[in-house]
């Protein structure tokens, strides 16, 4: 019981209301700044698609997938991970990968279908919630080397580029009628996907911080070349070879294996 005058004093000093036992921490600054960043870009794609300003939307989700990327990273290089982060990363990936990309393409077209329009977007938002999920649960006991079902931030940038691109392209729904159906199979697809045990590379085996050739450096330039091109088409483009991949990769054998715990 030596600890017990210090838990006293702090159950004296806690402010009134607070619950006794429960220490006030903070939050680890830096990693959640990017996670934010996330929250916000799919905020702001939900304001920019009710303005009608897709393209911008889209670009914002885009944004927010590079987000995404660096927030664990960065609280792994600097070990400022928490439960807090954890918790709040999930929360701001169902708002920019789950509900921006399935409000912005109900916004754009799929509401000309009536009921059959929310419908389809609402599998998308349902698919994405529940990757997000599944991946919380699984976390610890899938193999790292691959993802189960498409990720959901590939799901969006599927959903985000094929709106980028035919708006990028001058293409219309009220000139075009065959977008709505060809929308609303794509935010199936990538509901479906999403929620599938097809596998898909992780990239987590990269090592980032390896020494590379010169040419490498090189070969980057030239790829944002090739982006800067024509962003929306590219990203799509990329995008839809991912999502491909994952079938390459099942008919082939390959399995998201779970990892069995060392004895």
């Amino acid at each position: 019981m030596a600890d017990a005058p210090d838990y006293e004093q702090e159950v004296a000093d806690a402010p009134p209301g607070t619950p006794t036992g429960l220490r006030r921490r903070g939050i680890y600054l830096l990693p959640n700044l990017f996670t934010t960043g996330v929250l916000f870009c799919g905020f702001f794609a939900i304001v920019q698609a009710m303005n009608g300003r897709f393209d911008i939307g889209c670009i914002a989700i885009f944004i927010a997938m590079v987000l995404d990327g660096m927030d664990g990273r960065v609280a792994r290089w600097t070990n400022t991970q928490s439960e807090f982060g954890a918790q709040y990363d999930s929360i701001a990936d169902m708002v920019a990968f789950g509900a921006a990309p399935a409000l912005m393409s109900y916004i754009w077209v799929l509401k000309d279908l009536g009921t059959a329009g929310w419908i389809g977007a609402f599998i998308y938002c349902a698919g994405a919630g529940i990757r997000l999920a599944r991946f919380n649960a699984n976390i610890a006991v899938v193999d790292k080397r691959y993802f189960q079902g498409l990720p959901s931030p590939s799901g969006a940038a599927a959903m985000a580029g094929f709106i980028w691109v035919l708006v990028d392209f001058g293409f219309v729904p009220r000139e075009h009628a065959w977008l709505a159906p060809l929308t609303w199979g794509v935010a199936v697809f990538a509901g479906v996907i999403m929620v599938s045990n097809v596998p898909f590379w992780s990239f987590k085996e990269v090592n980032w911080k390896k020494r590379v050739p010169l040419w490498v450096i090189l070969a980057c330039v030239v790829a944002l070349s090739i982006i800067a091109s024509s962003p929306s088409l590219v990203l799509f483009t990329l995008v839809m070879g991912y999502a491909v991949s994952g079938y390459v990769m099942w008919a082939m054998g390959h399995r998201a294996r779970p990892v069995l715990p060392e004895e």
